[in-house]
C-alpha cells in the first residue's frame, strides 16, 4: 500500500535534484559562474543557489574557482566562481573518448610517430574540421559583417557547443561553454588547432585562442579582433591555439 505521508518528501526530492541538476546544466552552458549569476538566471534566491552548490561541489560535480580576469584587474578581491569538474562534465558528455583517443593513437603509430605521425593526426583533424565548417559557413555567410561571430557562435551551439559571443574592448570574444571533445583533445592539441584555424578562414581575420576547456580553463576563448584584415599566416593561428598565451 502506497504510504501517502511519504509523497510529498518523494516529491521534494525530486525537485530538489531536478533544481540542482538546472544549477549544473546553467554552468555548463554559460561557463564558470558566481552565486549571483545563478540565482538572476535561475530565478532563485542566492541562498537557495548556495545548498545546491554545497551538494554539486560534494558529489564533485562542480567546484570553487578564482574568477579569471582577462585585461586590466579591478580593486578588489575576484569574484568565486564555480565550475564544472571533469566529473561534472562527463555526467553531460556522451562522446565516446576512449575510441576516440585509440582511433587518433593508430593514426599517429601507423604514420611512424614523431613529427610525422603529429602531421596524420593534425591532417585528421583539418578534414574533420573542414567537413563540420560547411554548416558554419552558411552561417557566417548570411550574416551581416558585425554579426558573424554571433552567428558562428549559434551554429556551434547547434553542434553541442554552448557558444556565445560578447564584446570585447578591441574586438569580441568567442566562448564556447562546452567541448565535447575536451578530453581527447587534452592529448592531442591538434584538434583545438584545427578549429582555431578553420574560425580563422570563416571569419576572414587573424583569430587568438586565449583559453581552452582542454588546457584546464572553464571555457574555451576565443579573441576577434574588429575589422582587422588577416595578416597572419593560419599556422601562426594557431600556434597558441588549446594554450594560454601567459
Amino acid at each position: 500500500m502506497k504510504n501517502v505521508g511519504e509523497a510529498p518528501h518523494e516529491e521534494l526530492a525530486t525537485g530538489e535534484r531536478s533544481t540542482r541538476n538546472r544549477v549544473a546544466r546553467s554552468v555548463l552552458d554559460h561557463g564558470p559562474s558566481t552565486v549571483a549569476d545563478l540565482a538572476t538566471r535561475l530565478g532563485l534566491t542566492q541562498a537557495a543557489v548556495r545548498r545546491h552548490l554545497d551538494s554539486l561541489v560534494t558529489d564533485n560535480v562542480v567546484e570553487p574557482r578564482e574568477q579569471r580576469i582577462y585585461g586590466a584587474r579591478t580593486r578588489g578581491r575576484p569574484a568565486k566562481v564555480f565550475a564544472l569538474t571533469d566529473c561534472g562534465r562527463d555526467a553531460f558528455d556522451q562522446s565516446y573518448d576512449t575510441l576516440a583517443v585509440d582511433a587518433l593513437r593508430w593514426i599517429e603509430r601507423t604514420a611512424g610517430g614523431g613529427a610525422e605521425g603529429e602531421a596524420a593526426v593534425a591532417a585528421f583533424a583539418r578534414d574533420r574540421m573542414a567537413t563540420q565548417a560547411e554548416a558554419y559557413r552558411k552561417a557566417v555567410d548570411a550574416a551581416a559583417p558585425e554579426e558573424r561571430t554571433e552567428a558562428l557562435a549559434k551554429a556551434l551551439s547547434v553542434d553541442g557547443y554552448a557558444a556565445t559571443a560578447r564584446n570585447a574592448p578591441v574586438g569580441q570574444q568567442l566562448c564556447q561553454h562546452h567541448c565535447p571533445v575536451a578530453h581527447v583533445a587534452e592529448q592531442y592539441p591538434q584538434l583545438c588547432e584545427a578549429e582555431t584555424e578553420v574560425f580563422s578562414r570563416l571569419l576572414g581575420t587573424h583569430v587568438q585562442r586565449l583559453a581552452t576547456i582542454a588546457h584546464g580553463d572553464g571555457v574555451c576563448t576565443t579573441f576577434i579582433p574588429h575589422s582587422s584584415p588577416q595578416t597572419t599566416t593560419q599556422s601562426a593561428s594557431a600556434n597558441t591555439a588549446g594554450r594560454n598565451p601567459a
